[in-house]
């Protein structure tokens, strides 16, 4: 048994990184300032979106969005039934339904021939997921979606460098959300971005995200600014801090850097572990534009137990694996909910119950990548 362990998708936190958030502190402003607007603005570029609202997470920032297009009770919104759970509780925050699909069983991404046989008169849009970093294929999903008058809101915390033709995800449908949780290519801790050419949109997010206050600190203790301000409407506390803005805008500098290292982590996976019988990933050359990279994720197919293994190569190897994710039908809160019946999903029930994801960060080592490969193979031979 081992007491030491290595734990999954490590960040990478540089010295450039460190150094930008004791400037930051040492600044006296720490809350939502300069920075995190500089950092909106570098974001949107770097994706070439217009604008851009940073705020406290992808899931907090699906759910605002979907609130500011007027996504509400007695709507009914279509998303992946493989997804985090946060895609589908910013649904049912806004007091809308979600309405599942199952996926395709080489990508894990959302069946689109399924979505659009969901489509009914409650359907006001449509929530994809850009699974572990494969781009749905936005053009024809933007092509259901403008035929039904749908809304369409992607859900990119997977996908920040995922490319179709050269146009970034986040910029096909009315917004676009990304997440920088701890394990994401940009890797903040905490914090998500909303990204849109809608600037009224943007401008609503932004609001919602500060409790509908129409100034922010950042405006009202300007030089020459007013201290007071209006509530216009009842809003959230889900902002964005410059402590946070200074670690991404470091991040956005190291990314290609970053995705260079993962791109030889996942080739290293490939060779690695090419004989076991197990299902590999599709990849980045399948892929028509840029694949993100962000999950590494292996099939085990039915014969092996998933979280016997997960445990085994823990306790033994001390080597922390991921599963992303369950399906939402597996979980009962969504069956009752939702009232989903037993195999409704099945590719994404299958791919829920044998899926295994490997430490794929900026801060995982190739020797910490070859200890997984001889863990799985010493369990799985």
């Amino acid at each position: 048994m081992r007491n030491n362990s290595l734990p999954f998708s490590p960040p990478r936190i540089s010295e450039a990184a460190i150094s930008a958030v004791t400037a930051a502190l040492r600044s006296g402003w720490i809350g939502t300032g300069p920075l995190a607007k500089q950092f909106e603005s570098k974001f949107a570029a770097y994706v070439g979106a217009d604008h851009a609202a940073a705020v406290s997470s992808c899931t907090s920032g699906l759910f605002l969005t979907l609130k500011a297009l007027g996504v509400g009770p007695g709507d009914e919104v279509i998303t992946t039934s493989m997804t985090f759970c946060s895609t589908v509780n910013s649904i049912l925050h806004c007091g809308a339904s979600p309405i599942l699909v199952d996926v395709d069983p080489v990508t894990g991404n959302i069946d689109l021939e399924q979505v659009e046989a969901k489509i009914g008169p409650k359907t006001v849009g449509i929530l994809p997921v850009h699974y572990t970093g494969y781009p749905v294929d936005m053009v024809k999903l933007m092509e259901i979606a403008t035929r039904h008058n749908l809304l369409v809101v992607e859900d990119c915390a997977h996908a920040i460098e995922t490319e179709i033709d050269s146009r970034h995800v986040g910029t096909f449908g009315n917004a676009g959300v990304f997440s920088f949780y701890a394990t994401k290519n940009i890797s903040i801790g905490e914090g998500g971005m909303v990204v849109s050419n809608d600037e009224e949109l943007i401008a609503r997010v932004a609001q919602l995200s500060l409790h509908g206050l129409s100034r922010g600190a950042g405006k009202r203790f300007s030089e020459g600014e007013k201290r007071t301000y209006d509530v216009e409407e009842i809003g959230y506390k889900a902002n964005f801090t410059d402590v946070q803005a200074a670690i991404g805008l470091a991040q956005l500098d190291e990314l290609e850097q970053n995705y260079r290292h993962r791109e030889n982590l996942w080739a290293q996976y490939i060779d690695g572990l090419s004989d076991l019988e197990v299902r590999l990933p599709t990849g980045p050359s399948e892929v028509i534009g840029k694949h993100a990279l962000h999950l590494f994720v292996i099939n085990l197919g039915g014969e092996t137990n998933r979280d016997e293994l997960v445990e085994s190569i823990s306790s033994h190897h001390g080597l922390a694996l991921g599963v992303h994710y369950q399906a939402i039908s597996q979980f009962q809160i969504y069956r009752d909910i939702l009232k989903l019946r037993v195999n409704e999903f099945p590719i994404a029930e299958a791919w829920g119950s044998s899926c295994v994801s490997l430490s794929m960060s900026a801060g995982t080592s190739t020797e910490h990548a070859q200890q997984i490969i001889d863990a799985l193979k010493a369990t799985l031979s």
